[in-house]
This record gives C-alpha cells, structure tokens and sequence, in this order.
C-alpha cells in the first residue's frame, strides 16, 4: 500500500518555501543512505550536506554523486521557509523584551485605517490567520526572469504592507493554510519594531544574538549556482531568504534544542493544533500535528521542525529536545530532483531515534 501512494503522490508540503512542489514517481528505498544514493545517482554536481547533532556533539557528511563522500566543504545554501524560523525567532526576542505579544493585533503595529478585524501575531506565526499564501501575481514572467527565477523578486514591503488591509477576514482561528504573506507581515512588523529595515535587523540578529558567522540575508552570491536573486528590500525576504552553512545550521538546531537562548524556547511551545495530516503525509512519517510560533510539531515522535525550498535548493532541519538528538540536511537540488530533504530527514530522524 505505501509504494502505491508513493508512486503517485505529489508533494505540494506545505512546509515548503513558495509552494515547490516535489514529485515520487519511485518506490522510496528502506534507508536513508540509499536515499541518499538514489537522489544523488549519476548527477556529478550534486552537493548535499547531512548534519548530526547529538549529545552536544555536531558532525557532518557532504555527499556527492552516486552518494559518494566528498571532502567536507562549507557549502553556502539557500534554506528556503527554514527562514521563517529565524523571523519567529526574533519574534520571540522581541517578546521576550516586551515589545510585542502573540495577542496584539497587527494594526497596533501598522498605519492602519478602519475598524475591520485584523489578525493577532499568534495567527500568523502559526498560519491560521486566514492569509492566503500571497496576494501578488507571483507567476509574473518579468519578475521570475529578473529574479533568476524568484517570482517573490520586486514585490517591496510598501506593497506588502498596502495589501495588509484589503483583505476583509473575521475574528477567529482559521484552518491551518501555509501563508507566506502572513510570515512577510511578521517580519515587516519586527522591522518597524526595531527601527530598521529587515535586512539589517535580521542579519544582526543572527550574528549578535544567535552567533552564526556564515550564515545572512542572500545577495545572490555563493560557491553554488542558481541562486535567486533579491533586492533590499523585497518584501518577502522575511519568509524565504536566508543562506547559511552546514555548521552554522548546526550550530542554529543546537541552540534551539540545548536551550542556550531561553526565549527561543517559547517557539516550541504548542499554541495550536493543525491535524495537518494528510495520509499521504503520515505513509512517509511526515507529521503536523501543532504549530508553534514559527515551528512544526511532531508530537507522536516528539519532533519540532521546518523545511524549505526554492527553485535549486532544498533542506530540512528537525530535533528532538529530550533525547537531544538534530538533524539537518542541505542540498543543491530542486525539491523535485530526486527525494525531498524533508522525505530522507525523516527517515534519518527515525533511525537515529
């Protein structure tokens, strides 16, 4: 039964960056390194880079083609939606310092006009706020062509924000529905926060705060290719354009799952259940069963995780708190090139557990 669903499922994870949408026509291998083979096999440019956190101890792998083991190598990666957890994670700073609750409605934070309803944060950091997933014509030939693919290039937070108030929706908790514009208010929001432009908020956040030194807001630029290309200040930047390192990434699950930062602490935290489980999904031991602010959780295998992908790129990160085991996976692929990141770090979850 499960190879059948296998072979006709098609992937539209709602964790993903921008709807990538990954394709299994094949019968999954029963280990994550034949995963690993599979994906990479007769494809000599192919970069994936397999990290393991466990017991305060981070080591990695970079696999080449045919799975081969390559000498390791810093990779510089796009991480896709693995963004947003480092837009929540400031979030949670920013509460932390009591600039913001979960409870405040956006308009308090928005030159907003009317008395319609406008979503709290904590609808939107846990995609129930009843946001669609964009509210731009995000097929735009002009705009994927300028952007080397980004369809997201050009739309600028002046755009973004002017959307914000368009849309009538009511005072309650939505079904759960992957919004990248609901994620793009956030991170505009902590812009005007803390007095800057999100660019600049973001990338000393990472350094300063979270102490990552490879690991910033994309300029196009890397040691890969098909990189997507952004300007300053484009809008959804906050849900999809953050570029980083195998060790830096691991480094990022360690500090979230060690509890180095205390308040990071307060994204794992259940706020709402999704049941956002497909049985397709739940075949592949891939599990929405809560939201936190920012984060999925797994909570039959006690997991928090999030995965990304854009046009050449896609990963997964997840971690296990209370056997202090994390896993991340970076890879040079499309989503729909071979087996997802988020599909072999699952299954790499399950054997290290």
């Amino acid at each position: 039964m499960k190879n059948k669903i296998i072979r006709i499922i098609i992937f539209s994870i709602i964790c993903s960056s921008f709807f990538i949408c990954c394709r299994m026509e094949l019968d999954l291998p029963d280990s994550f390194l034949k995963m690993i083979a599979k994906t990479t096999r007769n494809n000599p440019g192919t970069r994936i880079s397999v990290g393991i956190v466990k017991n305060g101890t981070m080591e990695y792998i970079v696999y080449g083609e045919n799975g081969s083991i390559l000498p390791q190598k810093e990779y510089i990666y796009e991480i896709g939606s693995i963004t947003k957890t480092f837009t929540t994670s400031l979030f949670c700073k920013a509460i932390h310092e009591n600039k913001v609750s979960l409870d405040d409605s956006i308009k308090s934070h928005f030159n907003l006009s009317g008395n319609q309803y406008y979503p709290t944060f904590k609808r939107l950091v846990t995609h129930t706020s009843g946001y669609k997933d964009y509210y731009f014509d995000l097929l735009d030939a002009t705009n994927s062509k300028k952007g080397n693919g980004n369809s997201f290039y050009g739309i600028n937070t002046a755009r973004l924000n002017s959307q914000i108030g368009n849309h009538l929706l009511i005072d309650k908790s939505y079904s759960y529905l992957y919004s990248n514009f609901g994620i793009s208010t956030v991170g505009s929001a902590l812009a005007a926060i803390y007095r800057n432009d999100f660019v600049t908020v973001m990338n000393n956040f990472i350094v300063s705060e979270l102490g990552l030194t490879h690991t910033k807001i994309s300029d196009g630029t890397g040691d890969l290719s098909g990189y997507w290309k952004w300007n300053a200040d484009d809008a959804y930047l906050p849900a999809g354009g953050i570029v980083s390192t195998i060790s830096d990434m691991m480094q990022y699950v360690k500090t979230h799952m060690t509890g180095s930062i205390p308040y990071l602490a307060l994204g794992h935290t259940e706020i709402t259940e999704i049941n956002a489980i497909t049985k397709q999904y739940a075949e592949l031991g891939i599990r929405m069963d809560s939201a936190g602010i920012g984060w999925i959780l797994d909570k039959k295998n006690n997991l928090i995780w999030h995965n990304g992908g854009t046009t050449n790129f896609n990963s997964y990160i997840a971690f296990n708190k209370a056997k202090q085991i994390g896993v991340v996976i970076l890879s040079n692929l499309s989503p729909n090139d071979g087996i997802p990141a988020v599909v072999m770090g699952v299954k790499l979850m399950s054997e290290l557990l």
